[in-house]
């Protein structure tokens, strides 16, 4: 018989991850769960072995909830070069096409942006993980193999010039979920009428957490508490419900409480009349989610 594996540890909450450059998102996940010895474990959104940033860890019963922070508004700061286009949109891809940056200004620049504001179209690159009858886009890249693609809508909140130093400039991006911050920074390269690819990419923030209000944790910070003992490593992670901090917060009676358990919407005095909400019993312990209906109860969508 072989050698039974040893259970993993039943450890839950956060993780904010601030994932290396030249990794990729899932060798980052599986070098973290092994170092807490996690049962379960799973992350909230790739990003490219080149980017750097956060990247949320969620560990046991926080993956209940890590769709939502999938679903979540991201934030990125982005380096982009002009005058040259690569097959991938980004550093790592053969240069494709070059143009001229002569007569292209910050001011130029500043005027691009802002027709990028708002709801836009994106072509999803060639070099991503959209599927095409089964078959991942970047797997057929690989091959030579283009084929036509359906553009998305997006959503640009905000987009705002930090550096600028032409034929390169740096720029803040705050964007919906299923952005493709390399086909933006390529689309505004064809404004400028010069091209245009990443050459740096630093995920900032995902929905509630940004790095101007929280530290995110290295993987090096990671290694070294770890052979401290578990104790100190778990004093890394932030609550699960820490993800909804944004949604008002719904204290239940003790009743309550039970037919919500039962899969029952309830009524709750003074709760909101619309939207998610997130669910405490009498003690205050976290529950799950819920959201409001047309007749103002309660109903659990995802209990812990």
């Amino acid at each position: 018989m072989g050698r039974r594996r040893k259970p993993g540890r039943d450890v839950s909450g956060i993780l904010l991850l601030d994932k290396p450059i030249g990794i990729t998102s899932n060798e980052a996940l599986q070098q973290v769960k092994r170092l807490y010895r996690a049962q379960k474990a799973g992350h909230t959104g790739s990003l490219d072995p080149l980017a750097t940033g956060l990247l949320p860890v969620c560990f046991g019963a926080s993956t209940k909830l890590s769709a939502f922070l999938l679903d979540a508004d991201k934030r990125y700061r982005v380096r982009v070069r002009l005058g040259e286009t690569t097959s991938t949109a980004d550093a790592e891809g053969e240069i494709v096409a070059t143009a001229s940056t002569e007569g292209v200004t910050e001011q130029h620049v500043s005027e691009a942006l802002q027709r990028f504001l708002g709801p836009i179209e994106q072509l999803p690159p060639m070099y991503s993980a959209v599927k095409h009858q089964g078959e991942r886009l970047y797997k057929l890249a690989r091959q030579g193999i283009e084929v036509e693609r359906t553009p998305r809508t997006v959503n640009i909140f905000n987009i705002g010039l930090v550096d600028c130093a032409l034929p390169e400039f740096e720029i803040d991006v705050h964007c919906s979920k299923g952005t493709y911050v390399r086909t933006l920074a390529e689309d505004i390269g064809a404004e400028l009428g010069c091209g245009g690819h990443v050459i740096g990419l630093r995920r900032t923030g995902v929905g509630p957490y940004d790095e101007s209000l929280t530290a995110f944790v290295s993987l090096e910070e990671v290694q070294r508490h770890a052979e401290e003992g578990f104790a100190v490593l778990d004093e890394l992670l932030l609550p699960m419900e820490s993800a909804l901090e944004h949604w008002p917060r719904v204290q239940l009676s003790a009743d309550a409480a039970f037919y919500l358990r039962m899969g029952q919407a309830v009524l709750v005095p003074q709760a909101p009349t619309e939207g998610w909400v997130r669910l405490y019993d009498t003690s205050g312990a976290f529950l799950g989610v819920g959201q409001i209906l047309d007749d103002g109860k309660v109903q659990p969508k995802r209990l812990l």
